[in-house]
């Protein structure tokens, strides 16, 4: 295919050629994939700037996806490629291959730097889905700081840079420009923009902004970083968010408050225990999804309510194809006993999917949140159990709601139990959303189109 891009597409391109750290935040569905590897073109063969090129990225996205774009665009033709992913001898055999780019996925990364046995001999950097680096204490995040001087230019992708609020962009921005704009050390930027919040006695386990921290953290990056939303570039569909109430009965209410109170429940099938206020949440995820793991392991069935209303959406569609994400394994293995229904998990299902052969689909936002191109198969997704991630939310959405999709409206649609965690969940989402919305406004390019 010849790409011809849009106005956007050619700015953001232009500022990867021009920038050697560029921190790219473009919103699901712009083309982050075909805008990084035609300025990588460039910079291999025009200006001559680049010369050994490493992606990393999520597994099936650097399986997938980035040889797919290569392969997919005329422009792209002279580029060549090598996909290290699988076993280590697989790995090894593609890194052998002379290419001008190595596609790595993230979890693989330490290996290649510290174990390997190749030398780090790239002077370009893409890390796709740069909030998956937010931990400063991973493997994957000191593997590549370790060898980030070495690098010459180095671009971050990523939709969602602060899905958990802003302590989450040290790190991404350590690795970008090792710290120059927000400090080359956690307490130093912890104790520049942030105020301890929840905490017992000495021990410190939440922090809040500063009044006019916000501000000034988007101040110190805005030179490096470039924001565009899909919204403002793309003719989208229609996204309409909607809830599916269902209710317990007054004796499962009791019940459920019992566990939240005294973080213990007795059921006739076993005893669960919540030992600590993490667990809890967990616990009573689980319950308002109508199954709970009990310490042995089992799992006992707690009510039906969420089923029934999938029922209820699955015999309103008539027929119309329809995506359900779920989060606990017993919530998959309950929807796969009622329904005849088809994980997500390989190629083939994916493109099953795509060419309407499944009429509902399950997928884990973990494993499918990323980089998986799903709207061609349907427009409708539901929530079975919700996830406290926002990236991992807003990435699934993604999945059905973004350019090309065919259907006028997307819908979806939160199977939401009242009076449980859902509620708060749902509201936790919403919250971490008008924080990520502040970041993504402030460094936001403005095109006249």
């Amino acid at each position: 295919m010849n790409f011809k891009p849009h106005d956007y597409q050619s700015y953001a391109i232009d500022y990867i050629e021009q920038h050697p750290v560029a921190a790219v935040l473009l919103d699901m569905g712009l083309g982050k994939t075909v805008i990084s590897l035609t300025a990588i073109a460039d910079l291999l063969f025009d200006s001559f700037m680049a010369h050994r090129v490493l992606v990393v990225a999520p597994l099936r996205v650097a399986r997938d996806t980035w040889p797919a774009e290569i392969e997919k665009w005329a422009h792209l033709k002279e580029l060549t490629y090598t996909v290290a992913v699988g076993s280590a001898r697989e790995r090894r055999a593609a890194l052998m291959v002379s290419a001008d780019i190595t596609i790595i996925n993230r979890e693989n990364l330490s290996w290649l730097i510290e174990s390997s046995g190749f030398s780090f001999d790239y002077d370009t950097v893409v890390i796709d889905e740069l909030s998956s680096f937010k931990n400063h204490q991973s493997k994957r995040f000191k593997a590549l700081l370790r060898v980030r001087p070495k690098v010459k230019r180095i671009i971050g992708l990523t939709g969602t840079p602060s899905s958990n609020g802003l302590m989450d962009l040290w790190a991404e921005f350590r690795l970008l420009d090792m710290g120059q704009r927000l400090g080359r050390f956690i307490t130093q930027y912890r104790n520049t923009f942030f105020l301890p919040d929840k905490r017992n006695g000495q021990i410190i386990y939440s922090y809040k902004p500063m009044p006019g921290a916000e501000d000034a953290i988007y101040s110190r990056i805005s030179d490096i970083t470039i924001s565009m939303k899909s919204t403002d570039h793309l003719k989208m569909p229609e996204l309409v968010s909607t809830r599916y109430e269902v209710y317990l009965s007054d004796a499962e209410a009791d019940r459920y408050e019992e566990l939240k109170q005294a973080l213990i429940l007795q059921l006739p099938d076993g005893e669960v225990t919540a030992a600590n206020a993490a667990a809890l949440t967990g616990k009573l995820a689980q319950l308002a999804n109508g199954a709970i793991y009990a310490y042995t392991g089992d799992t006992i069935e707690f009510h039906d309510r969420k089923l029934d209303a999938l029922e209820d959406i699955i015999e309103s569609a008539n027929g119309k194809p329809i995506l359900v994400a779920y989060w606990f394994r017993h919530d998959l293995q309950r929807i796969k006993k009622r329904f005849d229904v088809r994980e997500l998990k390989s190629s083939k299902d994916i493109a099953d999917w795509n060419s309407g052969k499944i009429p509902v689909a399950v997928i884990h936002p973990a494993s499918a949140g990323h980089g998986i191109n799903l709207q061609a198969g349907g427009s409708t997704l539901i929530w079975f159990g919700l996830t406290w991630s926002l990236e991992l939310y807003q990435q699934t959405n993604a999945r059905l709601w973004r350019q090309g999709q065919s259907s006028g409206t997307v819908v979806i649609q939160h199977i939401i139990t009242k009076g449980t965690i859902d509620e708060r969940i749902l509201k936790a989402l919403e919250a971490k959303d008008r924080t990520q919305a502040a970041l993504i406004d402030a460094v936001k390019v403005t095109l006249e189109v």
